[in-house]
């Protein structure tokens, strides 16, 4: 029997709109809960985020738990040995930081892909019971998320676009705002250009064939991604609704 994250690998390649959360925090129980919201993918943010490999083993477990969303990785650097961790873990994608050229998205897809197609060493722990033990049907099953977020990779984001086995490009609108020029992320003074760079992402991966994927702080402004042509689409994150939901409670007690 298929496993329902396989469909959702599936519907994300077609470029249906995928819907996914954004996990920073180490906590199984919660990401266990979440698994069970109706998300397509549940994403953890190995990067940025507050868990190290062993954090992202368990709390992939914690996703499948869930039966139906797809537990996707942020690896922490564009590096083999953490990508091949984050899939023989059990990712059933990665989503690849920092690429600023067409050679370093290519290196990303070899790191995921078996010897065939790409460079990975062979030894699926956790994979194997998802994803499954042959390398042919297991490279068809993972999906490749390079991040566009520096001056270099959007002045190459087209030829990112036209490596074979990129499955999709994801921006990272934080990095990316900083990158054109701005003082802090969502810096209002660089919209226009900001905007513009959205675009020219957007077109590029259009225009490739690939998936245009986006980070957004909230589900209005990914309604507003997903008009606006993107498929792929996290809405973020959980420390951060976590504080803004205590927050609100608190006002709303004191009559503020």
């Amino acid at each position: 029997m298929t496993h329902p994250a396989t469909d959702v690998i599936r519907k994300a390649k077609s470029k249906e709109v995928t819907l996914g959360y954004w996990s920073v925090l180490d906590s199984p129980i919660s990401n266990e809960r979440l698994a069970m919201t109706g998300y397509d993918y549940i994403a953890l943010d190995g990067q940025h985020g507050l868990m190290g490999y062993s954090g992202i083993l368990h709390n992939l477990m914690a996703i499948d738990a869930g039966h139906g969303p797809a537990g996707i990785v942020r690896v922490e650097a564009n590096d083999p040995a953490v990508i091949g961790q984050a899939l023989d873990a059990g990712a059933r994608g990665v989503i690849v930081p920092m690429v600023d050229t067409a050679e370093q998205a290519a290196a990303a897809v070899r790191a995921a892909r078996y010897p065939g197609a790409g460079s990975r060493s062979y030894g699926p722990m956790r994979s194997g019971l998802r994803v499954g033990p042959v390398p042919a049907e297991s490279d068809a099953a993972v999906l490749v998320l390079v991040m566009i977020e520096t001056p270099q990779g959007l002045e190459n984001v087209e030829e990112i676009c036209a490596v074979e086995g990129v499955d999709g490009v994801y921006v990272g609108p934080s990095d990316l705002c900083l990158a054109v020029g701005g003082r802090f992320p969502n810096d209002p003074d660089v919209k226009e250009v900001f905007d513009a760079a959205i675009d020219r992402v957007l077109t590029a991966a259009r225009a490739a064939g690939k998936i245009p994927a986006i980070h957004t702080p909230g589900g209005e402004i990914a309604r507003q991604r997903i008009a606006q042509g993107f498929t792929f689409v996290t809405i973020a994150s959980d420390l951060t609704h976590l504080e803004q939901a205590a927050r609100q409670h608190l006002d709303q007690a004191r009559g503020s």
